[in-house]
């Protein structure tokens, strides 16, 4: 694959997971602020986040021409879960250690933090 090809999947993915970050975080942010748990409240966030970000990567990030394929979902749905697994116990780590607020503050950066193992799963993998 051409540099600059790599080089706008990049900003693509950069500008689809702001997109995908902030409906995450707000998401998360409300459920938790009505008093439903980090261990809960993380995981459906992230599902409102994952199809947005999903249906958007595929289409302009990676740029698949064709229907997005079963077997593509399912790779998605295996890497989102790993994800999904990690951010959780790092925000629910954070909650029991400095509270919900700092859980909620972390979890943006958390998810940051796992954008990039995102990415290369998206480019090796899912949509390959």
């Amino acid at each position: 694959m051409k540099r600059s090809s790599t080089k706008r999947q990049v900003i693509l993915y950069a500008v689809v997971g702001g997109v995908q970050l902030s409906v995450d975080w707000l998401t998360f942010t409300t459920l938790t602020s009505l008093g439903i748990s980090v261990v809960v409240a993380n995981p459906f966030a992230r599902i409102v986040g994952a199809v947005l970000g999903f249906w958007l990567n595929g289409k302009l990030t990676f740029a698949v021409s064709e229907p997005l394929k079963a077997s593509q979902a399912a790779k998605f749905a295996v890497s989102w879960l790993a994800m999904t697994l990690l951010s959780t116990a790092a925000i629910w780590t954070t909650e029991q250690l400095w509270g919900l607020q700092s859980a909620q503050l972390a979890k943006p950066v958390i998810d940051v933090g796992l954008a990039a193992l995102g990415f290369l799963a998206s480019k090796l993998w899912i949509y390959r």
